[in-house]
């Protein structure tokens, strides 16, 4: 790292969070928490309503299509987000991203057909991107530095925990309202959200107009699209060889080429093929994609087998996935634990995606006649083996690449694990289809009084005399054991991937990152390094034992006390950010008398550091000087604390240099604004 200038950097190259109060920092907060639940939660809530919305609307070829649409939509939405809010302003971005949720809310409550609800699915998905990648980069803009990793921290535990637990809200709903409910829930949360953010959220806007990869981010979708489309209609709606399916993969094909000669050329490319170069990240990428396919098609699949096989209702199904649930968020924190203090990596995800293997064969053995709690075992190692593999990817990548690449390599690994689990969807949902059509033909020719609307509904089938539904029910088992027997060799690839998965000793900020339950699901987040520069900063600060301040006070040599340094930080940041102040001001922002304060301020000018100018409280050199001795302490903190970083060229050092300059002055405002703002 290079040694700190001794001399104030320009804080104005990138201005400090506004100051907002306890209480409006908290209603910010709790509206951003808003947005990101209700999109979370529809990344998973319809998985066990799915047997319930086919009986009701047909069309069980498309099954997969209810997820998967609303993961493509979402994925392609966070890139092209994201830049719109450095362009238009993130407040105004996130509420146009929920009034675009409940418009997919609203219709896919409404829908009469699967196709109505995929393309409301899809719609759904174009706002649920927007408000997780703006709720991201909101906490960035209104929470100062010096706090932000706390509300990070609650903020990646939301999304991770909601991910998990919204099967079982799913099946709340279906049973105890109607499947309709899993999406007409949202509509009156995002009204409250709507209107909070309304009166909350402070307009803050980018100094720098951003460039969008449009080219880049249409052909990757159409690409990606087709490649889905595809493998969802291939030996179901077309044959495999049939012109329409290798049409669209060809045509794929073609796509994603052009992607690629997009990016090499592209000046603001959304994924830097460059990154590719760096072995951590590209095998940090296929293991993403890999634990996203087995993850969500897991996820999405499991309630079906559970409501066809088992005869539970929807709410049981999602009940009886909570062991997978448990088994990935205890290994998941434990992981993070265990590389916060070792700073070793690598291991997990060798061990993670084979104990994957394992729980998927195992799941792949379930029949009707397996008991409850053998299936609750299967589903926790496969749970097990997720968490172990899915916590440290996106942590060793930001521990190895170059600070100008550390946005788009952190964007870039959440961007496969989110493809991952639409590939995964489909692919699931294309086997699963495949396969339960000739074998509930074969069935009902067993059970020749059984209608064929009965074998789609699983609250009809377990109506029927065992003799007649035992058939049928074998049919549903051998199909969904079908689906894991050929996922397994996906995993297996992984776990052989995961070999090749080089560990660097991880940096303070890394390992702080590590403990964070948030982190090991990687919700799509900002592509501004400067962004991640201080969400590590926030993570390392949170981890500090005892207040920063105080140890870079002492750390900077400065004479003057605790309390002469927020007094004159307070005459310092206000001055900055009011153009003057005065004691009575400073008084009125504490809401005390002036009296209680006015010690501590004339001891600052008795020693030289401030005057009084017609009322006004200025700093005076010495003060300046004092002042830059705090600020060059600050970098010298920040600069300890991230040793490791890489910089290789001139431009990515001196990138790096002005961000942590930038910082640094950050920090000495923010520590001196902090009691203004908690009293406020």
């Amino acid at each position: 790292m290079t040694t700190a200038a001794a001399h104030a950097p320009a804080p104005e190259a990138r201005s400090a969070p506004p100051a907002l109060g306890r209480r409006r920092t908290n209603l910010v907060f709790t509206t951003i928490v808003l947005g990101m639940l209700l999109a979370a939660l529809d990344q998973t809530i319809v998985s066990t309503a799915l047997p319930t919305i086919v009986a009701d609307l047909g069309g069980g070829g498309h099954m997969a299509w209810v997820v998967t649409a609303y993961l493509l939509a979402e994925t392609v939405s966070t890139v092209l987000v994201g830049k719109f809010g450095d362009l238009f302003g993130r407040k105004i971005i996130f509420q146009v991203s929920a009034v675009v949720f409940v418009g997919g809310s609203v219709l896919a409550g409404a829908s009469t057909s699967m196709l109505m609800l995929v393309v409301a699915r899809a719609v759904q998905g174009v706002g649920g991107g927007g408000l997780m990648v703006t709720a991201m980069a909101l906490i960035a803009d209104v929470i100062p530095l010096r706090e932000r990793g706390k509300y990070q921290g609650a903020l990646g535990a939301v999304f991770g925990v909601t991910t998990v637990v919204g099967p079982t809200l799913g099946g709340l709903f279906t049973d105890h309202a109607s499947w309709r409910w899993c999406f007409y829930v949202n509509i009156p949360i995002a009204i409250v959200m709507v209107a909070m953010a309304a009166r909350t959220i402070p307009v803050v806007r980018a100094a720098v107009r951003p460039l969008i990869d449009y080219l880049g981010i249409v052909l990757v979708a159409l690409g990606a699209s087709g490649l889905v489309l595809g493998l969802e209609w291939g030996g179901n709606e077309y044959a495999w060889g049939s012109a329409v399916i290798i049409g669209l993969f060809a045509g794929s094909v073609v796509l994603l080429a052009a992607f690629v000669v997009v990016e090499l050329r592209a000046r603001e490319p959304m994924l830097p093929m460059h990154l590719f170069r760096n072995p951590v990240f590209t095998i940090c990428s296929v293991l993403s994609f890999i634990v996203g396919f087995a993850m969500l098609g897991a996820m999405t699949y499991l309630p079906t087998y559970l409501q066809f096989v088992d005869g539970v209702s929807a709410t049981m199904s999602g009940v009886r996935t909570l062991p997978m649930v448990a088994g990935l968020l205890g290994t998941s924190m434990l992981s993070g634990v265990v590389v916060s203090r070792t700073g070793r990596y690598r291991v997990f995800p060798i061990i993670g995606t084979g104990v994957m293997v394992l729980g998927l064969y195992l799941m792949s053995t379930m029949g009707a006649d397996t008991g409850v709690w053998l299936e609750s075992l299967y589903m926790f190692v496969l749970g097990l083996g997720i968490g172990l593999a899915m916590q440290v990817l996106t942590i060793a990548v930001q521990n190895t690449v170059n600070y100008h690449e550390l946005g788009s390599a952190t964007s870039g690994v959440t961007f496969f694990r989110t493809l991952g689990s639409s590939f995964g969807t489909a692919v699931f949902g294309t086997l699963y289809s495949n396969r339960l059509e000739p074998n509930l033909k074969a069935a009902l020719a067993k059970s020749p009084g059984v209608p064929p609307e009965a074998a789609a509904s699983p609250q009809a089938l377990h109506r029927l005399p065992d003799a007649q539904a035992r058939p049928v029910i074998d049919a549903y088992a051998d199909t969904v054991n079908h689906v894991f027997q050929w996922v397994v060799p996906v995993a297996l690839a992984g776990f052989l991937v995961a070999w090749f998965l080089k560990e660097v000793p991880l940096r303070d900020s890394a390992r702080a990152a590590a403990g964070d339950l948030g982190e090991g699901f990687a919700a799509p987040d900002s592509t501004d390094s400067d962004q991640q520069l201080e969400r590590a900063v926030a993570r390392v600060m949170r981890k500090a034992e005892g207040p920063v301040s105080l140890e870079v006070l002492a750390a900077s040599g400065s004479p003057i006390t605790p309390g002469e340094a927020w007094a004159l930080g307070q005459i310092h940041w206000r001055t900055r950010i009011h153009g003057e102040t005065s004691l009575a001001a400073i008084a009125r922002a504490h809401r005390m008398p002036e009296e209680v304060l006015e010690p501590i301020f004339t001891r600052v000018v008795s020693a030289g550091y401030a005057r009084h100018d017609g009322g006004r409280l200025v700093p005076t050199e010495a003060g300046r000087t004092e002042i830059d001795r705090l600020i060059v302490a600050w970098r010298d903190w920040l600069d300890h604390r991230l040793e490791g970083w890489t910089a290789e060229d001139p431009e990515d050092r001196a990138r790096l240099a002005r961000a942590l300059d930038n910082m640094a002055a950050r920090l000495l405002d923010e520590d001196s604004s902090h009691r203004e703002r908690t009293a406020v």
